[in-house]
């Protein structure tokens, strides 16, 4: 478990929050908000969207480059994968965790990251 999440993957599926769909992995995003210092932050949306708006401090890593780019990624640190919704970065986590990094999803993407009030930079498309 990567930081106070308080799901471990072992529940059953219905025990779980709707949108943790990447095995116990998604995390919340207050959740990863806390945890900003300790994690790397990843957005796997396309340019036009992060010059739209990203969270402040994230790495933009379209999801088509991901593959080629994995080197940019510190190893043993904890990754958090972010899109507008949280679709692509949950194929995202599980291609980065296939890859033996401990990725998370950030649960709700950008979406719910503001609709929560949380820091961002410009605005959502």
């Amino acid at each position: 478990m990567l930081i106070g999440s308080g799901r471990t993957g072992a529940e059953p599926p219905d025990a779980r929050p709707a949108g943790a769909e990447t095995g116990g992995n998604a995390l919340e995003p207050k959740d990863a908000f806390h945890a900003l210092d300790r994690v790397e932050l990843v957005d796997v949306r396309e340019q036009w969207e992060w010059d739209a708006g990203h969270i402040e401090g994230a790495r933009h890593v379209p999801l088509g480059e991901l593959p080629a780019r994995l080197d940019e990624l510190p190893p043993g640190r904890p990754v958090v994968v972010v899109c507008r919704s949280g679709a692509r970065s949950a194929d995202a986590t599980e291609f980065l965790r296939a890859q033996g990094f401990d990725a998370h999803n950030l649960d709700g993407g950008v979406q719910l990251w503001t609709g929560e009030g949380l820091p961002y930079s410009g605005v959502v498309v």
